[in-house]
């Protein structure tokens, strides 16, 4: 390691569903974060590990920044401020096609008041022309002095190469934080639970989503048969959603699994058993208790 070796933090905030997460996975070249064409996908923070020459950056994604109205959201929420406080380097992530608005506002004066570096990075590039491009970069440098403006498109990896150039110059000098062969801090029973969960987002609509959680029960590693056993408990809050996420004659519950269990596969790079069980916990995200229990501390 050289004496120049630089490493830093770089939080990814925005409102829920312009691609924070993806853009993780994208600079990542592997998925740990879950995603889904619905807000509020993303519930912890979550920290990736990108490695360059003579440097480590550590890019944690957060929650969507929105008005909460439940204990649950409340979280989520106070998890994306304090990543503004907590990091060398912020990028805020909007969207191409989306006009600056009340919730973008609140993003900004939330990071005047936190001080850090911040880079403007305009997502989905590939659904605008050059002067709508334009016409938007000026409608936000109006409002902030950005450090930088990169425009990407995360889905594909446009600009993402020269987005990871951007960030370098606003690293401090400092040590090589995780080995070379560690994509992220979370453990593969957070990451298996949130493929599971994220399986239940895509698959049903309206409340559900967002009072579900999953918990994984045990995880049990058999290497002799290439295998890895799992069971994990998805938590609702309503006998009606159980009945909607089991499904008629357990279709829907067999179908999460598979889609889950294929997923999980190619994250462990292992066979899986999976076993899914349903359980009824009424106001889950209501309850401070449950929040703890379930990991949203």
């Amino acid at each position: 390691m050289t004496e120049t070796f630089k490493s830093g933090f770089v939080a990814i905030v925005g409102r829920p569903n312009v691609g924070k997460s993806t853009l993780l996975n994208q600079i990542l070249g592997r998925k740990i974060a879950i995603t889904s064409n619905k807000p509020q996908t993303t519930r912890n923070r979550i920290l990736g590990i990108h490695n360059f020459t003579g440097g480590q950056a550590m890019f944690v994604d957060t929650p969507g920044i929105h008005k909460p109205k439940g204990k649950l959201n409340r979280y989520m929420v106070d998890q994306a401020i304090r990543a503004c406080n907590d990091v060398d380097l912020v990028l805020f992530l909007v969207e191409a096609n989306d006009k600056p608005g009340g919730g973008d506002e609140f993003i900004l004066k939330l990071l005047e008041k936190a001080g850090t570096p911040v880079c403007l990075v305009i997502n989905k590039i590939d659904m605008v022309d050059p002067p709508s491009l334009l016409q938007l970069i000026d409608a936000y440098a109006k409002r902030f002095q950005f450090k930088e403006v990169v425009p990407i498109c995360a889905e594909n990896g446009d600009g993402v190469p020269q987005l990871l150039q951007a960030i370098e110059p606003y690293l401090p000098q400092g040590p090589q934080y995780y080995p070379d062969d560690v994509l992220t801090d979370q453990p593969e029973r957070f990451i298996v639970a949130e493929m599971i969960r994220e399986k239940v987002m895509r698959r049903t609509n309206e409340e559900i989503p967002y009072g579900v959680a999953v918990q994984v029960e045990s995880f049990e590693e058999k290497p002799e048969k290439n295998l890895v056993v799992i069971q994990a408990t998805i938590h609702v809050e309503r006998d009606s959603h159980k009945k909607i996420i089991v499904g008629k004659g357990g279709q829907m519950i067999r179908t999460l699994g598979q889609d889950a269990r294929r997923e999980i596969e190619r994250f462990l790079g292992t066979r899986v058993f999976l076993e899914l069980f349903v359980r009824v916990d009424k106001d889950w995200s209501q309850s401070e208790r449950m929040l703890r229990e379930l990991g949203y501390e």
